[in-house]
């Protein structure tokens, strides 16, 4: 009897059958599984970010670091509600105050429970949005000098937050004079269709009649984080640009950048020159009815706060014509690359008059979403709508093996939250989407771009961030159903995020087993019509510390029901694997889930065949 290695090729491949796949000695599905120099290994696990709280505030869009002047490293994290800065083990609340109310008087109603009516003329507070109130006097037994979640908005003069205790009598009006600091208003957490009225083109369907299906979707809050020197410059999602000053007080919160527009779509230092690009952006500054989803405009050199042109400075704008918005931008070697909905353009500093030139690269090969593209070692690598495509001088669409799989499955209301990120240490490009029937991100897809293999994963990451500031990966993971543990906020709402550091460890951060498996195609093991018998299988693993679960699956035919499986378990001291069984081809899968189970790596698969007879 023969030994044959079977000799799988690296990466997963969902475009094929499992016969044809098979016959490429391919492997057609994994989970938690990666390809790294050919062969296939478990993934490593990961652990909470050291901070007092393993939650933050919100479902976070975007992640950036940095390293202050004085060598301090900096984590920004935007998510819909909150703006955070990470520093030294600490987490500290950024959100920018969108407004004070100074000598407030008696603005608390109270009526003999925990909810509060708070009265405030022209407030502009909505549904969820956070206030903090300061210098005033306890009502009925209630302090609320705290900061609050808004709960309720019965009126644009009046609001109603929960406190944590219950008030010992009702009053009307009450608390004395203070102030009431009111956070920017949060965004939605998740993209929607927009229903009702004004939500077709123009003519269409019947006049005076909300609309009970649409094609216009409201997107969910993202923010775009850059550092300008060792400042943050954040902008949040056709809203405005701020920043915050690192050589102040850490816990001081960004403020508005002065002269900057008040409605854009997302912002990106330039890193030569250090302009202050600001994309789909203001026609008129200060203006927000004149946003322009495709121009941008541009900072005088190293003045974040200069948007006039004039003949003494390097200020001005642009217009993308090509596409209906812009979608993202990324820094790449010697150029800015922008996408819209539909094009690539490359942006060129040519100093004084003009300051940047422009062009197009590429069309039909549209970015899906603001965080989807990604510049590694001078190419860039993009999701659109359909297709994965990269630039490396010449717009590419790059062969997928997993292709209709993450797009016949894909949640286009929520598309615009798709994340991407960076795995140097195993050559790694991940997106992280949501899947059809998901309204957050629960799967992702992984494109090794030194070996040119595919594989996908059942993980939801909100961001992904590259090991470039600090030693490992940080990525957030949303939860809709946990209430962040923040305790200085009073009548909190659930949805929070948890910060982790990717490739440590060999277990989740709670301490449970990743599940792995791999699975191969229908390998032929038989020509044309004879058989063959299989005695054994003998395992070639790296690194297994604990016990592996393989199966065998022996069948006749592509469509055969009467396969003859087999299941061992493999261990660290397993020489071999006893199968009795005969068929035309074989398929094998191996599976892990035990806690601290370690990084294996499969070497070979090889089996033991002899002929065997029809009977």
């Amino acid at each position: 009897m023969k030994l044959v290695d079977l000799k799988f090729q690296p990466g997963v491949d969902k475009q094929d059958t499992a016969y044809s796949a098979g016959d490429q000695r391919k492997y057609i599905d994994s989970d938690f599984v990666r390809f790294h120099y050919g062969k296939p290994e478990r993934w490593g696990g990961w652990s909470y970010l050291p901070n007092p709280n393993k939650t933050i505030v919100g479902v976070v869009r975007d992640t950036h670091s940095w390293i202050g002047l004085d060598g301090t490293r900096y984590l920004a994290l935007g998510t819909d509600r909150k703006l955070y800065l990470y520093s030294g083990g600490s987490l500290y609340d950024i959100t920018p105050i969108r407004e004070t109310a100074s000598g407030l008087s008696n603005p608390f109603t109270t009526n003999g429970t925990s909810t509060v009516t708070v009265t405030d003329a022209s407030h502009g507070a909505k549904v969820g949005d956070f206030v903090t109130f300061d210098s005033f006097s306890s009502i009925d037994g209630l302090d609320m000098n705290n900061e609050f979640q808004v709960i309720t908005v019965p009126s644009s003069n009046t609001y109603t937050v929960t406190h944590t205790g219950t008030a010992s009598g009702s009053t009307s009006g009450g608390g004395g004079t203070g102030n009431a600091n009111y956070q920017i208003n949060i965004g939605p957490s998740t993209s929607e269709l927009g229903y009702g009225w004004g939500t077709e083109t123009w003519g269409a369907s019947t006049w005076d009649e909300p609309r009970s299906s649409s094609e216009v979707t409201i997107f969910a809050r993202s923010w775009s984080l850059d550092n300008f020197g060792e400042d943050l410059i954040a902008t949040v999602l056709n809203g405005g640009t701020f920043i915050k000053d690192i050589s102040g007080s850490i816990d001081a919160r960004a403020t508005a950048l002065s002269n900057a527009p008040t409605a854009s779509r997302f912002s990106l230092v330039s890193t030569d020159t250090r302009h202050l690009l600001i994309f789909g952006t203001e026609t008129t500054i200060g203006n927000t009815a004149t946003q322009d989803d495709l121009l941008f405009r541009f900072s005088d050199r190293e003045d974040a706060t200069d948007y006039t042109p004039v003949a003494t400075n390097e200020a001005g704008s642009l217009r993308i014509s090509d596409g209906s918005r812009i979608v993202g931008a990324v820094k790449s070697s010697g150029q800015i690359l922008v996408w819209t909905d539909t094009s690539l353009h490359g942006i060129q500093f040519v100093g004084t008059p003009f300051t940047f030139g422009m062009r197009q690269l590429g069309a039909n090969c549209g970015l899906i979403a603001q965080h989807a593209a990604i510049e590694v070692n001078g190419r860039a690598y993009w999701m659109s709508d359909d297709a994965f495509y990269m630039y490396d001088g010449v717009v590419k669409k790059m062969p997928c093996s997993v292709q209709d799989f993450v797009f016949d499955d894909l949640s286009y209301t929520n598309k615009n939250d798709i994340a991407v990120g960076l795995n140097t240490g195993f050559n790694e490009i991940i997106w992280y989407y949501p899947s059809a029937d998901a309204t957050q991100i629960d799967r992702g897809v992984a494109y090794n771009y030194l070996e040119n293999t595919w594989y996908t994963i059942s993980l939801g990451r909100t961001t992904w961030l590259g090991a470039y500031v600090y030693e490992l990966p940080i990525a957030t993971e949303y939860s809709a159903s946990t209430t962040a543990n923040v305790s200085t906020i009073l009548g909190l709402t659930a949805g929070a995020s948890f910060i982790y550091e990717q490739e440590t460890g060999n277990n989740q951060a709670d301490g449970t087993a990743i599940s792995a498996f791999l699975q191969t195609g229908s390998v032929e093991i038989a020509d044309g019509d004879e058989l063959m018998s299989v005695s054994r299988l003998v395992p070639d693993f790296d690194n297994l510390a604990n016990s592996m679960t393989a199966t065998l699956t022996l069948e006749q035919y592509p469509q055969s029901s009467s396969n003859v499986t087999t299941t061992g378990t493999i261990s660290s001291t397993t020489e071999k694997i006893d199968v009795r069984g005969r068929g035309r081809a074989v398929k094998i899968k191996y599976e892990t889930n035990t806690v601290n189970d370690t990084a294996w790596r499969l070497g070979s698969t090889k089996l033991q065949l002899r002929p065997d007879g029809r009977r």
